[in-house]
Parts: C-alpha cells; sequence; structure tokens
C-alpha cells in the first residue's frame, strides 16, 4: 500500500518523509521550501519538471520505507 499519494502536497511529504527530500532533487525538482511547494501536489510537480508521475510517486514511496 502506498504510503504518499498523488494529490499530496510537496511539504506534505516532506514534513511526513523527509528522506524523500533526495528523490526530489535528484529529479531537478528543488523548490522543496518555496511556497509553490505548500500548494503544489506530487502528480503537478512532475508534470511540471518533465517527469512521469507515476515513476515519481514509485521513487517516493520506495524512499519512504
Amino acid at each position: 500500500m502506498s504510503k504518499i499519494t498523488p494529490d499530496m502536497t510537496i511539504s506534505q511529504v516532506l514534513s511526513t518523509f523527509p528522506e524523500t527530500a533526495k528523490v526530489f532533487m535528484g529529479l531537478g525538482i528543488h523548490c522543496l521550501g518555496c511556497p509553490s511547494a505548500t500548494g503544489e501536489s506530487v502528480h503537478e510537480a512532475a508534470l511540471k519538471h518533465g517527469q512521469d508521475p507515476a515513476d515519481l510517486l514509485r521513487r517516493l514511496n520506495e524512499a519512504a520505507q
């Protein structure tokens, strides 16, 4: 079962699973502390940064183990 869902915001993911920061950073999603992180979902962030949303979600959930 996935812990992280596509509709969670970046800040929600980071506050619950800080170990996921390396996944975001490694994929070029660097704005982890900026205001958009509080309103941008994991799905939206993937699309805006040219990443596959399903792949990002899988990587985040693997890191959150």
